[in-house]
């Protein structure tokens, strides 16, 4: 048996959920070859049409396609998220990685901010720096990192800390090696693979936040095509024309659980308590 058939019968839930991943991203990729009708295009002459043969998924008050916008809304769904995990993954890391290797003032230092940040609820912080900076995806994304990198600092400090007195840092150390090198020798490689777990299995919460944001107004304005944006705009309709509400809605579970599950069995996978 070839060595990619058994890594998929070893790990059938994570060949799952990363064929259907990569189903979204090719989407995503390709959006412009899928959808039938231009997302940002109006057709005041069909707002708030039911589904049928035209708009599989009906249209919205402007007139616009609602397939072609939520296909559209998987690309800004996914840019947003990846770019969100990544930087509160790299400011996170650096700045525990900092607070553990060096300690002292440094340490008191970042570990008292990100106190001050965890003490208050993540989503209202996050809507209050939103709120100040302007109405944005990009100051959303903005927001949601300044609320969310203390758990990656804290869990890097900890990480550090269980290594950095170790014999063989020690050894590194006395042979000359630099402050860099051993935060980049030593350091990081012992604490990567458990950052890079956490970081996929928070994609999921990321998209749901920045959705959350998107629904209040202060992420994502329009006639960008986003899902928690697209949900406000159905709400006020979910009576008349529940399919606004419904499918972005539903769009968004789907992706979500997808990238959940798949960050789920990544950590079953890559936890080096298992190895």
């Amino acid at each position: 048996m070839t060595k990619p058939a058994s890594f998929i019968k070893n790990h059938r839930l994570f060949s799952v959920f990363a064929f259907l991943a990569l189903c979204v991203i090719l989407i995503a990729i390709f959006a412009p070859y899928i959808v039938p009708y231009d997302p940002y295009t109006s057709v005041k002459s069909e707002a708030i049409s039911a589904p049928d043969a035209d708009h599989w998924l009906g249209t919205d008050k402007l007139g616009r396609d609602l397939f072609s916008r939520i296909i559209y809304g998987i690309r800004t769904t996914l840019r947003s998220a990846f770019i969100l995990v990544s930087c509160i993954l790299v400011i996170g890391s650096f700045l525990g990685i900092a607070a553990g290797y060096f300690g002292g003032k440094i340490d008191t230092l970042i570990m008292r901010i990100a106190d001050m940040m965890i003490a208050f609820p993540g989503l209202v912080l996050a809507i209050a720096i939103a709120g100040i900076l302007g109405p944005s995806l990009t100051n959303a994304i903005i927001a949601i990192t300044a609320v969310s990198w203390p758990k990656y600092a804290r869990l890097a400090r900890s990480l550090v800390l269980k290594i950095k007195n170790r014999d063989f840092v020690a050894a590194g150390r006395l042979s000359g090696g630099s402050t860099g090198h051993m935060l980049y020798r030593y350091m990081l490689p012992m604490t990567v693979s458990t950052l890079i777990i956490t970081a996929a299995t928070d994609i999921g919460k990321m998209m749901l936040e920045l959705a959350a944001l998107c629904f209040l107004g202060f992420g994502a304005q329009p006639p960008t095509p986003e899902w928690g944006l697209m949900m406000n705009e159905g709400r006020l309709y979910l009576q008349t024309a529940p399919w606004l509400l419904i499918f972005p809605g539903l769009a968004m579970f789907i992706t979500v659980v997808i990238f959940n599950m798949l960050g789920d069995s990544l950590r079953d996978i890559l936890d080096p308590r298992k190895q």
